[in-house]
């Protein structure tokens, strides 16, 4: 259900062979291109960092990955959490790192949330961006008993009663905050954000303390599976293809879209040949066995993007996330 069809695999490898064929081909031309950590590269083992604690989605995908690249790399990549801030500071860690690929951040779309809260004094150009590796949509979701039967009928009882229902997320401005808010805008109903934590977030539905909560796909499947919750829209571009039956919020009529993405950035002013076998090793581990087995089992799709488009993306959602934080007077960016 998550791997690349044959098709796909086949233009995924040309665009990896064209794309190493290019560095090396630069590297030939331009030696000064190449500089002598770039030539040895990869020199020993690669620090891979997570932004996020132990035992989270972002920790245990990052850290698969990690392992699937090592056996490519044919070096050691080592997951290390470093937590802090929304991402501040693993982003911080990676940009002031040695342009040298030897580190590397397992991105998110807390790259765009924590640079445009003000979290950090840069934006998210100050990294070099290695790709996509995958992106999941993030539900609505109430619990399994909860009155609610449609996002129709939770837009309703919030326009009688503003200000009252709580929706829960990870952190203040997180992804899941600005899917919140940009759905609950579209929605026209004015809620009650409450900002939970990864730990708490599932916790404050079940328990009622929170009406719903917006989370990763990953950390819904399981207990929408156990029927614990109910989803009952998703701010996405397109239905998934774990949970078919969840509407998307377009289909609905309301014009809320923003998914979380995860893949790999690196210091800025990395060698184009370093990139590209970085490139290459994040695309054969994201399409390994393993790694396409934990997609199916946790629920994100594997859409692997290579440079170019991914800058593209990143421009795209960059500006979503802006404008959301604008509306919702929570802009702080503080790039210098």
């Amino acid at each position: 259900m998550f791997s690349l069809k044959e098709e796909t695999m086949k233009k995924l490898k040309a665009i990896i062979t064209k794309t190493a064929a290019i560095a090396v081909t630069l590297a030939f031309v331009f030696p000064t291109l190449m500089t002598p950590s770039a030539k040895a590269f990869p020199d020993g083992p690669i620090e891979f960092i997570i932004p996020f604690g132990a035992g989270g989605g972002a920790d245990i995908e990052g850290r698969l990955l990690a392992k699937e690249m090592s056996k490519v790399l044919g070096v050691p990549v080592v997951p290390i959490n470093k937590p802090g801030a929304g991402g501040a500071v693993t982003y911080t860690y990676v940009k002031n790192s040695k342009p040298d690929g030897q580190t590397v951040a397992w991105n998110s779309t807390s790259i765009l949330t924590t640079t445009n809260i003000g979290n950090v004094p840069f934006d998210y150009n100050a990294l070099d961006h290695i790709g996509r590796v995958e992106f999941q949509p993030m539900p609505f979701a109430v619990k399994a008993d909860a009155p609610w039967k449609s996002l129709k009928d939770f837009a309703a009882a919030c326009k009688k009663s503003p200000g009252t229902l709580k929706v829960a997320n990870s952190s203040t401005g997180s992804a899941t905050h600005l899917a919140a808010i940009a759905l609950m805008n579209a929605i026209g109903c004015d809620a009650i954000h409450l900002p939970a934590g990864v730990k708490r977030r599932n916790a404050t539905v079940l328990s009622g303390e929170a009406d719903a909560m917006i989370a990763p796909l990953t950390a819904t499947v399981n207990l929408v599976k156990a029927k614990k919750i109910r989803l009952l829209a998703l701010p996405t571009e397109n239905r998934s293809s774990v949970m078919p039956d969840v509407p998307t919020a377009k289909e609905l009529g309301y014009n809320a879209v923003l998914d979380l993405f995860r893949g790999l950035s690196v210091a800025k002013g990395t060698a184009l040949t370093v990139k590209a076998k970085l490139a290459d090793a994040m695309f054969k581990a994201a399409n390994s066995k393993a790694f396409t087995d934990l997609a199916e089992k946790k629920g994100f799709t594997i859409r692997p993007m290579m440079v170019g488009p991914f800058g593209d993306y990143l421009s795209q959602e960059d500006a979503k996330v802006v404008k959301i934080m604008k509306d919702a007077g929570l802009y702080q960016s503080k790039k210098k």
